[in-house]
């Protein structure tokens, strides 16, 4: 495997990372009674969106 795809490897790590944290902070804003998703979960979404998109592009370069 070339260096892009362990980096590219990596970030997708990083987005499962993201999953987990954006759960754990809609599990806890509903235990407090939250009827709507946090502030914060626009921005772990946007951010999720991009490294997305970043894998994708690393995974395009031809070796």
């Amino acid at each position: 495997m070339n260096d892009l795809g362990a980096i590219a490897d990596r970030l997708e790590v990083i987005v499962a990372d993201l999953d987990e944290v954006a759960f754990d902070q809609l599990r806890e804003a509903m235990a407090a009674g939250a009827r709507t998703r946090p502030d914060s979960d626009r921005t772990i979404t946007q951010a999720r969106r991009a490294i997305e998109k970043a894998v994708h592009l690393l995974r395009s370069v031809e070796p």
